[in-house]
């Protein structure tokens, strides 16, 4: 099973990574796993005055600070994943990643909130679900 793993460094990242390696019908052999971070685009005016180089240090930087502790957690057991980071919007960029890669499951971490809370402000997972026909996973 090919399965993208979206991450964003908080403690529902954290609880979601538990479950995924607490279910025997997860870790192991037969699966693909890629890690997927999206970065928040920097406002176009102050990406205007960078060069090049430092907005993709900037970019690579902000993921690598997300990506050590799970590459470390995933390494202790036993699970060998590939780590992606894009830039743009969380909810559109998983979407894309997830329908573009043609993943067999999308698994991410909800926050938790309410419905009224998804209805005024809207919430990643809830825009995902919106936008992705592939399958997800939410662990909250």
């Amino acid at each position: 099973m090919k399965i993208l793993v979206a991450v964003d460094g908080s403690p529902f990242t954290k609880r979601m990574l538990a479950y995924l390696t607490a279910h025997d019908e997860f870790p192991g052999r037969g699966h693909e796993y890629t890690v997927l971070h999206t970065v928040a685009p920097v406002p176009p005016r102050a990406a205007a005055v960078l060069e090049k180089a430092t907005l993709d240090a900037y970019y690579q930087d902000e993921s690598d600070k997300v990506f050590k502790p799970i590459r470390t957690f995933l390494s202790k057991q036993g699970i060998d994943a590939k780590f992606v980071f894009k830039t743009g919007h969380a909810a559109e960029t998983i979407a894309t990643v997830a329908e573009k890669g043609k993943y067999d499951l999308l698994v991410m971490g909800s926050h938790g909130h309410g419905s009224l809370t998804n209805l005024v402000m809207g919430s990643v997972a809830t825009k995902v679900l919106a936008r992705c026909t592939t399958p997800v996973l939410l662990v909250r």
